[in-house]
């Protein structure tokens, strides 16, 4: 007889798939599908097309994050484009349906998409999808969508078959499945089709991101190659950002808690930690070119510092992308956090270390974290947290070890507590977490890291619920806050006030760019925590339409995060520590790492308002806070090769590197009525292409122009590799 666990139903057939789900949902499909990579997309088209064509039918999707390739505007930038989108995502890439209709403006009358977290900027223009936007916490999205009629459930998967059945992992996005189905069962509604995709190309990961493969009711595996898994090109990162980062990496602390989020701001981060590790005295030094002042340094000094990483660190982030496989890789990524609130409390006061020596008995049970007489679910205990190994045996009255060896259960004998001791001595703490996450989104290298995990490596790493990562729980809140132990919370701002109000996801008129997410999560955490600081990195300054703009604002009308909830903000010119600082307090340190072109109007604001002395004066050193003075502070490390534009390698070839330069200076004169006129003039001029220029031609296919058009795009291109390379001359 077959004992195996019972199975979902297998389909193979997209479209029979979509015919299952409108027979169960009777035509009006109410459809909850992961933030990011988890969606399936071929389905969720399928889905999206099948009631497109059928006004009788209704859709409406919950989801977040619905990833689509960059859009290329027409002329030089989609010949460069094009071809790099191809080649990154794969030539039958299918971007989601709904999305490019929000996006085109088209989306039918019959359809609704709610989403809570939007790619940045992606639908900044789109009414239907400003309209329909949700805004949530992380944390608080599995129960309002619980309100929300959910009848289906769709979700990419990673599969196993052994001896015992068939295993399925939620892989990337673990985050909100399992809490959704809670709140459901809780507040006694009916459980929704659940829908399994399978993708040969996601990593099958254990621990909470595995479920029972009776958790889903259908599971489609389509024939045939798999679309590639949706992979972030890797960004370049400028001064400004490896300047933040530098400043940024100041304030971790050894053997503290790591939350960072994604892109260049984040590889800075990564890329300075790094340096700090492996090239000490180099980061100390670029440091202080950077941090003229000193106020990083004394920050450092209390909240973090500037040592290598002795301990490590240990990584509890809502998102797991590369920075973290770069950390592993490199050792930092090390302390582990044990699920034993006795063991965890031990660790923090230093009673052990994750090597045991024969005098770790005595500690821990001194401690508490050894009871006095060890039972059978202590030895479970025991073992399961490597102390004693899997072979140790409870054997009348005694721990019988697998070398012979006896150790007395009655630990109140000194004897006994020596005899475990020995059997401690040399052995290491297992069964702990290095990085725990709610879902993951990466490069393709990533992804490659992720499945070939093993060892160590794979079992202490865990994908889990965004409940157990983005607060802290009611039920076992002590242990949380002692694996969480000196978190630092790095999250990205698009602006912040003078106040100390951060706006991190929508512009002044309420247009959403992209979505709270679980940074008001994190905030909040790290005021309810101890030791625990929040993080905001900031550019100072934009270009807005050709136009520079402050970042740094007296007021914003939408704030993500509230003044009342200041922190740490860092900029490219330093660090402002706001936290239980007065108003006046708070004004000065953000005066102090704005771009000095817009002091005195801030500073004019802040008089206004009575919020400074009347005979304020601006200190001269705010006045160096200026784009010159930085790239000389990163010019040295620049020269090393310390601060490259991509710090973890690049998607580009040789060819589109040497384009990127010519393409972002066009970019940045074709925003101005007077720029566009001067390109236009440029483009009339003939111009010869040296032999550098040729192979960067042949890769925009305007080594043989034909048409006047052609000819036109060849003269721009080429003056604008001639632009850029002056400007790399300085």
């Amino acid at each position: 007889m077959d004992q195996r666990a019972p199975t979902p139903e297998r389909i193979a057939d997209i479209d029979a798939c979509v015919e299952r789900i409108l027979d169960r949902t009777a035509g009006d499909l109410r459809i909850a599908a992961p933030l990011g990579l988890g969606k399936p997309v071929p389905l969720l088209n399928a889905l999206y097309r099948r009631v497109e064509r059928d006004p009788a039918l209704r859709l409406t999707l919950f989801t977040a994050l619905s990833l689509t390739r960059p859009r290329a505007a027409p002329g030089l930038e989609a010949r460069f484009l094009g071809p790099f989108l191809e080649r990154h995502f794969g030539a039958d890439w299918e971007d989601p349906a709904w999305a490019i209709a929000e996006r085109e403006r088209r989306l039918p009358a019959n359809v609704r998409v709610h989403e809570f977290y939007m790619q940045s900027g992606a639908l900044l223009h789109s009414p239907r999808a400003q309209r329909d936007y949700i805004s949530l916490n992380y944390t608080h999205v599995a129960r309002d969508l619980a309100g929300q009629g959910i009848n289906a459930i769709v979700q990419l998967v990673a599969l196993r078959e052994d001896a015992d059945g068939l295993r399925i992992s939620l892989s990337s996005n673990p985050d909100l499945t399992g809490d959704l189905l809670d709140c459901l069962e809780a507040e006694g509604r009916p459980r929704p089709l659940l829908v399994a995709v399978a993708h040969p190309g996601l990593p099958f990961l254990e621990g909470g991101a595995e479920v029972p493969a009776a958790t889903f009711d259908l599971l489609l595996t389509p024939p045939g190659p798999p679309p590639r898994l949706f992979a972030l090109p890797r960004e370049p990162v400028d001064d400004v950002e490896h300047a933040i980062g530098m400043h940024a990496s100041a304030l971790v602390a050894d053997g503290g808690t790591l939350q960072i989020g994604i892109g260049a701001l984040a590889d800075a981060l990564v890329g300075a930690l790094l340096l700090r590790q492996r090239h000490n005295a180099d980061y100390r030094a670029h440091l202080a070119a950077l941090d003229a002042g000193g106020n990083t340094r004394g920050l450092a000094a209390r909240v973090g510092g500037l040592e290598p990483l002795a301990q490590g660190l240990y990584g509890a982030s809502e998102m797991v992308m590369d920075g973290f496989m770069h950390l592993r890789r490199a050792g930092l990524l090390r302390r582990e956090a044990f699920d034993d609130l006795a063991l965890e409390r031990a660790l923090a006061a230093g009673v052990i270390g994750p090597r045991l020596d024969a005098g770790a008995a005595e500690r821990l049970h001194a401690h508490g974290a050894l009871p006095d007489r060890i039972d059978a679910s202590e030895l479970a205990r025991l073992q399961r947290f490597g102390l004693l190994p899997r072979e140790a045996r409870l054997r009348d009255g005694a721990i019988a070890l697998p070398d012979g060896a006896t150790i007395p259960s009655d630990l109140r004998d000194a004897a006994a507590r020596a005899a475990l001791g020995r059997a401690l001595d040399g052995r290491r703490l297992a069964g702990g977490r290095y990085l725990r996450g709610g879902f993951f989104l990466g490069s393709a290298e990533f992804y490659a890291w992720l499945r070939a995990l093993d060892g160590e490596d794979r079992a202490g790493f865990e994908m889990t619920r965004i409940s157990a990562v983005n607060r802290i729980h009611g039920g076992h809140a002590q242990l949380d806050m002692l694996q969480r132990r000196g978190a630092r919370f790095f999250n990205t701002c698009m602006m912040a006030t003078m106040l100390g109000a951060a706006a991190s996801d929508t512009l002044e008129d309420g247009r959403v760019v992209s979505g709270v997410g679980g940074q008001y999560d994190f905030v909040a955490m790290a005021h309810a925590l101890p030791d625990g600081r929040s993080v905001l990195l900031l550019r100072s300054t934009r270009a807005d339409r050709g136009t520079l703009r402050s970042n740094i604002l007296w007021s914003h009308g939408q704030a993500t995060i509230p003044r009342h909830l200041r922190d740490l903000l860092v900029t490219e010119y330093g660090v402002a520590d706001l936290r239980g600082k007065t108003d006046e307090e708070c004004i000065l340190a953000m005066l102090a790492v704005t771009d000095a072109r817009f002091v005195d109007g801030l500073v004019a604001e802040a008089l206004r308002a009575g919020k400074l002395a009347r005979d304020f004066r601006v200190p001269d050193a705010w006045r160096a806070n200026t784009p010159r003075r930085l790239a000389a502070a990163l010019a040295a490390g620049r020269r090393q090769g310390l601060f490259p534009a991509f710090p973890f390698g690049s998607d580009f070839t040789d060819a589109e590197l040497g384009l990127l330069p010519a393409l972002g200076w066009l970019r940045a004169r074709g925003a101005t009525p007077r720029g566009r006129l001067g390109l236009l003039l440029r483009a009339l001029l003939p111009r010869r292409a040296d032999a550098s220029a040729r192979p960067l031609l042949e890769r925009m296919r305007l080594d043989a122009p034909r048409g006047a058009g052609e000819r036109l795009q060849r003269r721009l291109l080429l003056a604008a590799l001639q632009a850029a390379a002056r400007a790399r001359q300085g």
